[in-house]
């Protein structure tokens, strides 16, 4: 039977003006033309990654009317109070002392207008004109920066050095998205119920709200399978997928699988629902041009060591013994501690609480975890559902009758920490 798409808005009615007509086989994703590793790529990618909106103002501005809402209601504390970050670098030393002494109110939308200026606040850029002798904010988007980086918080708590790669487990996208004057109340309610380190990359595909933990996006090299449920054959399709469905990019994107595995009768699907994708935003692709660049920088991103001294070195090395005899690294093996390269899992194999994710995917199957930099991104599992590797481990030692001893799960635990 001939699988039906959909042309999908973007949270709300979008442009649909570029040409659609090979997209059937545009989920392949962009290859590099160059290298993964030539300097000057991977150098491109970082700008791609930090301040590249691919024209996603169509969305967060001329639809969501962000700029609106920032400009007049989001002060400096509140957007730190959501996990917005500002670049210590991009601060001239005169506005750092503003902060410290106080001169300057953090209290104040205006200041965020500044930033804003300044290019400072991490994974937004915003266009600030003069109006009528007041700077103000006239346009609005984002960046991958905006949930796949942190600081270091070296100047002050979510002001600091960029830490590129890391999930911002601070950021709150729903509460922020619900700040739209554009959505419903339904809509608003749905999310602001996700919580910090939360989104969900398809509630605007098929309507439900089942959000997932916002992942790193480093320690990816060797990897193809970079999402939980391993959709497409490179991170380019994932960086595709998001920059089109999720910022709102200029561009296209379609995948056919998308949703073929979700029960038609779920509730709080889409009464529009039909499974397969097709999104075109814009008038022309500001995504395909960029791809290989971006997923340059990505590669190159190596996963965070732990901090030194916070690991029993005897301990870790006893967990490495049962780590094997466990069965842990019958999947999560080789050199990434994943055979994400080789298979993909069935819906049963995971032992997160949810069970809806999956079925809204490309794939309906789930991609084991490489494990990389475990110490820094709690919560873990899709769904966020272990708090703590200790919880992980508990899990695992529960669900596979793994009969792990106290003494064991604690030398696990202390191996998980050095990946």
């Amino acid at each position: 039977m001939k699988r039906k798409t959909k042309v999908l808005s973007v949270l709300i009615a979008g442009s649909v003006s570029l040409s659609v007509a090979s997209v059937g086989a545009i989920y392949a994703a962009s290859q590099p033309g160059q290298p993964l590793d030539a300097p000057a790529l991977v150098k491109q990618g970082q700008q791609v990654f930090r301040y590249d909106t691919f024209g996603d103002e169509i969305k967060w501005t001329d639809q969501l009317r962000m700029h609106e809402v920032i400009r007049t209601k989001v002060s400096p504390i509140t957007a730190l109070a959501v996990g917005l970050k500002l670049d210590i670098e991009a601060l001239p030393d005169s506005v750092q002392q503003g902060i410290v002494d106080g001169t300057i109110d953090l209290g104040d939308p205006a200041v965020t207008v500044a930033l804003l200026k300044l290019n400072a606040v991490v994974g937004l850029k915003g266009t600030v004109e003069n109006v009528d002798g007041v700077d103000t904010l006239t346009r609005v988007g984002t960046t991958c920066a905006l949930c796949h980086s942190t600081v270091d918080d070296s100047f002050a708590p979510g002001i600091g050095h960029r830490r590129d790669g890391w999930p911002n487990l601070d950021l709150n996208p729903g509460a922020i998205i619900a700040l739209s004057p554009a959505l419903s109340d339904a809509q608003k309610a749905q999310a602001n119920s996700w919580g910090a380190g939360k989104y969900d990359p398809r509630w605007n595909v098929d309507g439900l709200s089942n959000p997932v933990v916002i992942p790193p996006a480093y320690g990816l090299a060797g990897v193809n399978s970079v999402v939980f449920t391993g959709d497409g054959p490179n991170l380019s399709y994932w960086n595709r997928y998001v920059a089109v469905t999720q910022m709102g990019g200029e561009g296209v994107f379609s995948d056919p699988r998308v949703g073929t595995h979700l029960d038609p009768a779920t509730p709080g699907l889409s009464s529009d629902w039909r499974p397969g994708m097709v999104v075109a935003n814009g008038t022309e692709d500001k995504v395909s041009g960029v791809l290989a660049a971006l997923q340059a920088y990505q590669l190159s991103l190596p996963a965070p060591r732990p901090p030194a001294g916070s690991i029993d070195i005897a301990q870790a090395q006893r967990g490495k013994t049962v780590f094997k005899t466990a069965g842990c690294a019958s999947c999560h093996s080789g050199a990434h501690f994943t055979d994400a390269n080789k298979r993909l899992h069935p819906p049963s194999a995971s032992v997160a609480n949810d069970t809806l994710y999956v079925t809204r995917s490309a794939t309906g199957m789930y991609r084991t975890t490489p494990l990389r930099g475990l110490w820094q991104h709690a919560p873990y599992f899709h769904d966020g559902s272990a708090a703590t590797l200790a919880d992980v481990v508990d899990t695992y030692n529960t669900k596979q009758k793994l009969q792990l001893t106290a003494r064991q799960k604690g030398e696990l635990v202390e191996y998980l920490k050095t990946l």
